[in-house]
């Protein structure tokens, strides 16, 4: 229930307007700040969500697969440059970016990762970097600028961000083939 106050405290303070200027002026600040905190989110309301409607969780991701490709699917769709442009020009993709990302990007991810199997986690861990791979090319290689409300420096700082996340993620995946999995 704590957990679930501190993400309610943490949702209210990010959707303050200044806050969402504020967070959406740098795209890196975006990509890599908000947009990982709604899924923090998210995480945090997963107990109180569990407590409330533990059928729903039983029945809908027994082994965690389906909640994981949700996760998956979520975190895909907002790598879309589009999607950050939208999401500052429209109020509706802005809103559908503060319930998704929490409660369809967050919730899944908590409550289908203790259910995967080690096999499973390493493909996460390697379809996540290399998608984080494949942005960071076309933020760094694109010729033109792919979002309007940004400028192309903050484009190219992103893809190098994404660059360098996806190389430690890629770094921790080789660990684990190294060190058992004592979970």
């Amino acid at each position: 229930m704590k957990q679930a106050i501190y993400g309610f405290v943490i949702y209210i303070f990010m959707m303050l307007p200044p806050v969402i200027v504020i967070s959406e002026s740098n795209m890196v600040i975006h990509m890599h700040m908000q947009m990982p905190l709604l899924i923090v989110i998210g995480m945090l309301f997963t107990p109180l969500l569990k407590q409330k409607f533990p059928r729903f969780f039983e029945k809908w991701n027994a082994n965690g697969i389906p909640g994981i490709i949700l996760f998956l699917i979520i975190l895909s769709y907002w790598m879309i440059p589009r999607m950050m442009d939208e999401a500052i020009a429209s109020p509706f993709v802005e809103a559908w970016k503060f319930i998704s990302l929490p409660f369809l990007a967050g919730v899944p991810l908590r409550e289908s990762w203790r259910k995967l199997t080690p096999f499973v986690k390493k493909i996460v861990y390697v379809f996540i970097a290399v998608l984080f791979g494949l942005m960071a090319w076309l933020y760094i290689a694109a010729p033109v600028q792919l979002c309007n409300n940004y400028l192309i420096s903050q484009q190219k700082a992103l893809g190098w961000t994404f660059l360098f996340m996806g190389l430690c993620l890629f770094i921790y995946f080789i660990q684990t083939l190294f060190i058992e999995d004592y979970e």
